[in-house]
């Protein structure tokens, strides 16, 4: 990866910069077989992922198990071997990060069980005095002042710090994990799945913590996620990815209303209808094959295998990606800061401009929308 000094920052932009900027980033792991454990190949978890989190947002990457989300997350904490690319958070390289270890004070992650993450033997308020004492973000005399704020900022009631982990809660417990992750102040947050696991109403209550927090701490949020209905009320901008690499990306809004990849319209069509008498949307779009082999990706567009509109074209040349326009496109950066708006709607499909698939899904999407 990439060690290069950044650019430096204008002081006098009135445009905060971008919370992280990845560039073709690639992440494989080793395969190792025999008596010996020699490596014989590789597994191309990731494979030249580039998007952008905007400051003061909340992006969500979102597709089914397997399509490199969550190595994608760790990455961008350190967390998983990148072997090519680059990773700018706030414009500083993540190797000068790691290399002067001020990468926990920048960026931070919250797993997808509370309870694996948190010390079963240690209360709550134990364990954020301990991450705020080792970072020295107050002074020593101050860290149980400190871990009460952080407590009551995500909703905890005061007596909740004398607890252990199993005696909270699942929602309970993702918020004490959410504090911990605050309590060193950083810049930049990956929640991995964080509400998969939860009731519904808990996850609503979740969301809601993440919104309040970008807008009143400033922390920008990247989301992981495989709900498509939880991803519609939480993002700024979505990026859709499927077998290590990205399918399609954009504002939220956009992407939920003028989808124009075949893998996006099968997203949407998962997401569970409220009428049990509608009849079942997305039909021609649905997946109808597993996830490509990391180890073995076939060459060309990675959703072939599951595209009805596949043609000789997509199974030798990898699609490029591509801008696109769309109804709720805008030309400007002018939204206020708490909602920033990078415009590019982006796809990789070959086929993606053609009026015979534009009609197909647009007749699919007419009929659920």
């Amino acid at each position: 990866m990439s060690t290069e000094t950044a650019p430096a920052i204008d002081p006098t932009s009135t445009t905060p910069p971008d919370a992280v900027t990845v560039t073709d980033l690639q992440v494989h792991f080793p395969l190792r077989t025999g008596v010996l454990r020699r490596v014989t190949g590789s597994a191309r978890a990731v494979d030249g992922v580039s998007f952008t989190v905007p400051a003061r947002s909340i992006v969500t990457i979102v597709g089914e198990s397997g399509s490199g989300k969550t190595t994608t997350g760790r990455a961008l904490v350190g967390l998983s071997p990148v072997v090519a690319g680059e990773i700018l958070i706030e414009g500083r390289p993540l190797a000068g990060l790691r290399a002067d270890r001020s990468l926990p004070r920048v960026a931070q992650i919250v797993h997808q069980d509370p309870y694996a993450s948190l010390n079963p033997r240690m209360t709550i308020g134990a364990m954020i005095r301990e991450v705020v004492q080792v970072h020295r973000t107050v002074p020593r005399e101050q860290a149980g002042e400190r871990a009460a704020q952080l407590l009551a900022q995500v909703g905890l009631a005061p007596e909740l710090a004398d607890r252990h982990p199993h005696e909270l809660s699942g929602g309970q417990r993702q918020r004490a994990a959410i504090a911990r992750a605050l309590a060193v102040e950083p810049r930049f947050i990956v929640c991995d799945e964080i509400v998969s696991a939860l009731d519904v109403s808990v996850q609503g209550q979740i969301v809601n913590l993440l919104k309040d927090l970008r807008r009143d701490s400033e922390v920008s949020f990247l989301f992981i996620s495989h709900d498509m209905s939880v991803v519609r009320h939480i993002s700024d901008r979505v990026v859709v990815m499927y077998g290590g690499r990205i399918m399609e990306s954009g504002p939220c809004a956009e992407v939920f209303a003028s989808p124009r990849h075949p893998y996006t319209h099968s997203l949407l069509a998962a997401v569970p209808v409220p009428d049990p008498r509608a009849p079942l949307p997305g039909a021609g779009t649905r997946s109808r094959a597993e996830p490509p082999d990391p180890a073995d990706p076939p060459p060309g567009c990675r959703f072939q295998r599951a595209c009805p509109f596949a043609t000789e074209l997509c199974r030798t040349e990898p699609p490029p990606t591509t801008q696109v326009a769309g109804p709720g496109t805008r030309t400007d950066r002018s939204g206020p800061p708490d909602h920033p708006d990078h415009p590019a709607h982006t796809i990789a499909c070959h086929h993606h401009d053609e009026p015979a698939v534009r009609a197909a899904l647009s007749t699919e999407r007419t009929a659920h929308p």
